[in-house]
């Protein structure tokens, strides 16, 4: 028998909704090799028990820091692995994850899988899938040290949807030599596009920044939509970094993307060809969004939003 443990990451108090797949995810390999899913809080935090029992944990572990701290983060990942023995470490594939998948797989001597989009378990041990080439091709990749780590890309995975209460238990936390003081973001009320199911993303085919609130009205159309941004119009100082979708920014699956004025570059499609349905707006009919898109709707972004929000409003409310 052979336990889990799944690297929660907390922001205002809240789990995120990355970390609850990751447990889901756990929770499966755990029902089929037995053992345990234990989630550790790097940091201190009143978690929701049933929330993460129904979500995949058994146990929910505590640890006391103040403020994140990325090496004392790990640290803590690293001696609470070793402790309660577990020979899998589950974070979920978001900056903070990634920011600590390599120093808890260093301490612990481990094989590292990153972005995963599915894991299983065989008769040889661990075999884990990711895209790579730009989502053009997926990789098997089988970890054989005795200790693995990996990190998992959301909304690959559901929450297990158990009926379950998990119990607590406040454990030590390592000190690091840094700490996160403050975070400051864009206060829009939109979630984060890396977790979020609906995108609606905009490149340079949108003209200028005086523009975007067509995209704007259109998310607001679209319950629950996130925000996102080509690096072209990150660079161009029309959007935040927090928004790029490629290669180079937030690598995304959600159920719906709409990619407008996009053109379809390979760095932006790197970001987001797993994404369950592409919609495409682009006056250019040859325009490599197109390729990959779900549907296509060739014509001027300009006229075809307002038109599309309006439609979207009036469906909803009918």
């Amino acid at each position: 028998m052979a336990d889990i443990l799944v690297v929660l990451e907390v922001r205002d108090g809240k789990v995120r909704p990355a970390s609850l797949q990751a447990l889901g995810a756990a929770r499966g390999l755990a029902d089929a090799r037995g053992g345990r899913v234990l989630a550790l809080a790097t940091e201190a935090v009143e978690p929701d028990l049933e929330a993460l029992g129904g979500a995949g944990a058994d146990e929910v572990l505590v640890a006391g820091a103040e403020a994140h701290s990325p090496d004392g983060a790990a640290a803590t990942a690293v001696r609470v692995a070793g402790e309660e023995g577990a020979d899998l470490v589950l974070l979920a594939a978001t900056i903070r994850g990634r920011d600590l998948c390599g120093r808890i797989a260093a301490g612990l001597e481990a094989g590292f899988a990153p972005d995963c989009t599915a894991l299983e378990a065989d008769g040889e041990g661990l075999l884990f899938e990711r895209p790579v080439y730009a989502g053009k091709a997926r990789m098997q990749v089988r970890i054989r040290t005795p200790k693995a780590v990996a990190s998992l890309r959301p909304n690959f995975f559901q929450p297990a949807g158990r009926s379950h209460s998990a119990t607590r238990r406040d454990v030590p936390a390592e000190e690091g030599k840094a700490r996160v003081v403050e975070m400051k973001g864009r206060q829009e009320g939109r979630p984060d596009v890396a977790e979020a199911r609906i995108i609606v993303s905009g490149g340079r085919g949108l003209g200028g920044p005086e523009n975007w609130p067509l995209l704007e009205a259109l998310a607001d159309a679209l319950p629950g939509a996130a925000l996102g941004a080509s690096r072209a119009v990150v660079d161009a100082g029309w959007r935040p970094h927090s928004e790029q979708v490629g290669q180079t920014g937030k690598t995304v699956s959600p159920e719906l993307y709409i990619a407008v004025g996009i053109s379809g570059a390979i760095q932006h499609l790197a970001g987001m060809s797993t994404s369950k349905v592409i919609v495409a707006i682009n006056k250019d009919a040859e325009a490599p969004i197109f390729q990959h898109a779900t549907y296509g709707v060739v014509g001027d972004a300009l006229e075809i939003l307002p038109k599309l929000t309006e439609a979207l409003k009036a469906a909803q409310a009918g």
